[in-house]
């Protein structure tokens, strides 16, 4: 398992056979997202590069970096679809904080979801009407993708947005029909990074616990987690273990399906 260490310009890796935690590399531009392609090779969001990368043995090839001539903002997650089209999202949190990137400034103008197809370098908007678009991800199907806004994050007046919009995939090219189908209480924070199971789940972070929501956003189980949730993802031998990223900690639970509601349960 491999995750960000944004802050320290790392990235870390998790051995489960051996429970051992390793750098897998340093420095390295303030990565966040990653997932892999069609080919196993891993695709990250590189703030530092204001890119998104595709890494093979160590060795970095940019497949993005521009937008109609200007740079990126600072990708941030990434997901790649059943025909190798990569979907990520750009927000602007690696140009504002320093922590998390180099400052810079919004050379499009705003915060877009793209889509870059296969072989592509030029990048497409697929959807503009998320403020601050963060995580993502595909339903099991693909005909709905979910992206989180959380631009409430870096506001005190308590303005901005802390929900998930779930869009209709059209021909695997473009999102129609806009809508929001969870909006967290501020007491939970934000949700940062989501993943959907094999049956339309949605595992989300939050400031509290990983919460678990139904395709139509219905609230179906909290795990509490003791420090803030960035991100989360499955793994395993059987793809049933939840790998969880926090603020100083990874953490790790089994899940199973349990009675025939089909609500998901922890051990």
């Amino acid at each position: 398992l491999r995750w960000s260490d944004i802050p320290g310009d790392r990235i870390l890796q998790f051995d489960p056979a051996t429970g051992g935690t390793t750098v897998h590399r340093e420095p390295v531009e303030f990565t966040n997202g990653r997932t892999l392609d069609l080919d196993g090779a891993v695709i990250q969001c590189s703030h530092g590069r204001r890119a998104v990368e595709r890494e093979v043995d160590g060795v970095l090839t940019t497949l993005c970096d521009s937008y109609r001539g200007v740079r990126l903002n600072s990708p941030n997650d990434v997901v790649v679809d059943s025909r190798g089209a990569i979907w990520f999202t750009d927000p602007p949190y690696g140009i504002v904080q320093a922590a998390e990137g180099h400052p810079g400034e919004r050379e499009y103008g705003d915060h877009f979801v793209f889509r870059l197809g296969r072989g592509e370098t030029e990048p497409v908007p697929v959807v503009l009407d998320v403020e601050e678009p963060n995580g993502l991800a595909f339903s099991p199907d693909e005909s709905i993708l979910y992206v989180a806004d959380t631009s409430a994050a870096l506001r005190s007046d308590g303005s901005g947005n802390r929900h998930v919009r779930a869009y209709d995939v059209i021909g695997g090219r473009r999102c129609k029909n806009g809508r929001t189908v969870i909006s967290l209480d501020p007491v939970d924070g934000l949700i940062d990074g989501l993943r959907v199971d094999t049956d339309g789940r949605l595992w989300c972070s939050s400031a509290t616990a990983v919460l678990v929501y139904s395709p139509e956003g219905a609230e179906l189980l909290r795990i509490p987690v003791p420090e803030v949730i960035a991100n989360l993802c499955f793994g395993g031998d059987d793809g049933t273990d939840l790998y969880i990223t926090a603020t100083t900690s990874l953490y790790r639970i089994a899940t199973v399906v349990m009675d025939a509601a089909r609500r998901v349960s922890a051990p």
